[in-house]
Parts: C-alpha cells; sequence; structure tokens
C-alpha cells in the first residue's frame, strides 16, 4: 500500500477550521459574548421564491410515472443549460449549449479540471489566493508558483515573462481580495496565455457583483479567450445555492492542447467519473433565470451590496485602507496599528466580537490585511460596523 505523500506537504488545518476553532474556544471561555460573523463567505438570504416553485414542481414530477426522471446526462439537462446560455448572451458573451457542463459547484469543478492535466505541470495562482487553488495542485504534486498582489497593483497582478506557467488561475472578483479586472487587463492575461501555450481557469463565482462599467465578468468578453480559456462559475452567490448545489463550466470547441480536444476531453470526464446534478436541482437553477427569478435575487444582491457599503463606510471613518466592496462582496482592509493578520484577528474578537478571516491564511502576500464579508444579516452588519468602528478608534 501506498499513500498519496502530497497531502503531507499540504497545510495541516483548511484555513477556515483554524478559525472556526478559535472562535469555539473563545466563545466556551466568553458565554456572554455575542459574537459577530463576518469571516465564511455563506449566504444567508432564502432561495428566491420562483426556485423554491421550481424545486417544488420537479418534487411533483418525480411522483409520477410521466414526469420522473432517473440518470440524467452528466453534463446538464438541456433547459439548464440553454438558459446559462442566453445569460450569457444578454451581456454580448456568446457561448454554445454544448460548452456548458452543469456540475455541484465551482469548487469541485476548480479540482476536477485539474485530471485533464499532466502533474508535471507548472500552476500560476495569484498571492493572496482562495486556498483550495494550491491545495488542489499540491495534492496532485504539481509544482504551484506565485503571482504576486498587494497595494501597488491594486491586488490584480499582471503576466511576468519570467514567469511562465502551464496552468494560470484567475478569480475576478478576487476570492479574497474583491478587486476585478477590466477587460484590456485580461486581454494581457489571454495574450500571455496563447502565447505560452498555457489554459487559464477563469473562476467567476461572484461575476453577478459586478456592477461598475468598464469591469469584466467573463473572461470570454475577451478576443483570443476562446483558444486558452476555460470559465468556472456558481449558484452559490448569484442565487444562494449553497446548501442547494450547483454550478457549471464552460469549456470552448476551440480549446486545444496537444492533440486533445478539452471539450471533448472533459465531457469524456465526465461521463465516466460524474453521475451528474440531480433533476430538481437543475430545474431550480433553471428558475433562476426566469424574469421573477432574476428580479428577486437581484433583491438579495442588492442587500448584500448595502451591507458591504456599510462596512466600507465604516474603514472609511477610520482612515482603513481596503479594497474590493463596490463589485464584490468581500472587503478587503489593511489591519490597523501595524499588526499581523491573526493578531487582528485576535484582538477584534476580544474588542469587538467581530469574526473576519486572517489576510495571511490566503497566501504571503495576505499579511498584514482582512478579509471581512457582505453576505450576513443587515442589522448584524451594522452593529459589527460600529462595534469595528469603536475599536479601532481606540488604537
Amino acid at each position: 500500500m501506498k499513500m498519496n505523500r502530497h497531502y503531507t506537504e499540504m497545510a495541516q488545518s483548511y484555513l477556515f477550521s483554524t478559525v472556526n476553532k478559535k472562535v469555539s474556544e473563545f466563545s466556551a471561555a466568553h458565554p456572554e459574548r455575542e459574537i459577530i460573523r463576518l469571516g465564511i463567505g455563506d449566504v444567508t438570504l432564502p432561495l428566491a421564491k420562483p426556485v423554491i416553485q421550481a424545486l417544488h414542481q420537479a418534487v411533483d414530477e418525480m411522483g409520477t410515472a410521466e414526469g420522473f426522471h432517473g440518470y440524467g446526462p452528466e453534463q446538464g439537462y438541456p433547459f439548464l443549460k440553454d438558459a446559462i446560455r442566453d445569460y450569457y448572451a444578454e451581456r454580448g458573451v456568446q457561448v454554445a449549449s454544448d460548452e456548458i457542463f452543469i456540475s455541484d459547484g465551482a469548487k469541485s469543478d476548480l479540482a476536477n479540471i485539474l485530471g485533464l492535466f499532466g502533474e508535471d505541470n507548472t500552476v500560476l495562482v495569484p498571492d493572496p489566493v482562495y486556498p483550495t487553488y494550491v491545495d488542489d495542485n499540491i495534492s496532485d504534486g504539481r509544482r504551484v508558483i506565485y503571482a504576486q498582489a498587494g497595494e501597488e497593483n491594486g491586488f490584480l497582478p499582471m503576466p511576468d515573462e519570467s514567469k511562465k506557467a502551464d496552468i494560470i488561475y484567475i478569480c475576478s472578483p478576487s476570492n479574497p481580495t474583491g478587486a476585478v479586472y477590466t477587460p484590456a487587463q485580461l486581454k494581457e492575461w489571454v495574450d500571455f496565455a496563447n502565447a505560452n501555450g498555457s489554459v487559464i481557469l477563469f473562476d467567476a463565482a461572484y461575476e453577478c457583483f459586478v456592477t461598475e462599467p468598464g469591469k469584466a465578468r467573463s473572461i470570454f468578453e475577451v478576443e483570443g479567450a476562446r483558444t486558452c480559456a476555460i470559465e468556472i462559475c456558481s449558484f452559490s452567490k448569484i442565487a444562494g445555492f449553497t446548501g442547494t448545489r450547483c454550478g457549471y463550466t464552460l469549456v470552448p470547441m476551440e480549446l486545444e492542447r496537444e492533440g486533445m480536444n478539452l471539450n471533448k476531453t472533459w465531457l469524456r470526464r465526465q461521463t465516466t467519473k460524474f453521475n451528474g446534478v440531480p433533476y430538481i436541482v437543475q430545474r431550480a437553477a433553471a428558475a433562476v433565470f426566469t424574469k421573477e427569478g432574476m428580479a428577486e435575487i437581484q433583491h438579495n444582491l442588492d442587500y448584500y451590496r448595502q451591507n458591504a457599503r456599510v462596512i466600507a463606510q465604516a474603514l472609511e471613518e477610520c482612515g482603513v485602507w481596503y479594497c474590493g466592496g463596490k463589485n464584490s462582496p468581500y472587503i478587503w482592509m489593511k489591519c490597523p496599528g501595524g499588526m499581523d493578520s491573526w493578531t487582528f484577528f485576535d484582538w477584534l474578537l476580544e474588542n469587538a466580537g467581530v469574526v473576519g478571516t486572517p489576510g495571511a491564511g490566503f497566501g504571503a502576500c495576505g499579511e498584514g490585511f482582512f478579509r471581512l464579508t457582505a453576505f450576513g444579516n443587515a442589522e448584524k452588519t451594522k452593529e459589527a460596523a460600529q462595534r469595528m468602528k469603536q475599536a479601532i478608534a481606540s488604537l
């Protein structure tokens, strides 16, 4: 028996497991204290009414001989793929239904898509970065290098000829920083990837939060992306499917490497190793794109956007540097008083009863920064912002 020793090269604990452990220990020691969590990016508003109605109808269908659905197509039902195609078309982005693959979430596909690539590829990830990008590749034995981000580049790293890679991760709007690329900036990455034979894995999970003109929501807005990019997205943030589980991956027909067509190869992989997303969940996901569904979902997104504005305003009044918040549910703040990330985590918990996520958990370049999320309850978010203002003012 031989084990995959690459797991021993990963951090001993997943970032959010460490955060939860610290909060549990604090709660046990201070049961009288109310803690407000602005750490993990889980949504709090319920599913939209049209989504629930679609779920109920699909469940009723499953209880009839005529409406029963057994094994479905592993790549997703046409009704949902077509709805996603039309969603992109409304923004002027043309994708074909057979380029869309339905999944149980972006996190799964971000890991599973790596099965198309050899283990001897070099992977470039931004720093700071969503931790699973690194873990997914370390556990497979790939070499990981970093595109460093900081205040000087607005936490939007750009291509560097000295750092060539076979696989390039881009997350925009960024988790954790909330920074968003423009189409012109993404064009530089696309040209870089095409020139070097690289493949970009574009995480668009937060595209629905982009409202500012001139910011990109899809890498396929950029000319040349169809020969170098795969886009992975999720219903978790746009529609609150964190507990319902549904996402999708776009693999353009033009994308080929070493004589292999990645669309056909991904189809082959999915039909072998994936059973597909349940019919009732796909019906619920399709309801997201109805007129009624989008209206209620936009209301929910505005709720979270307002939370972000509340947090951002509090930081501005304290004179604390931050980015994100405007086109993202995340606010990436500089730790006040010169504190490092975990020191500030403990300090904020002790002095304000507020939980965030230490930036150091997202990479070396995240040290000295801190992530807050706008996905909480509105009243609790206002209270948390006020507590933070009072605590920081005391420094």
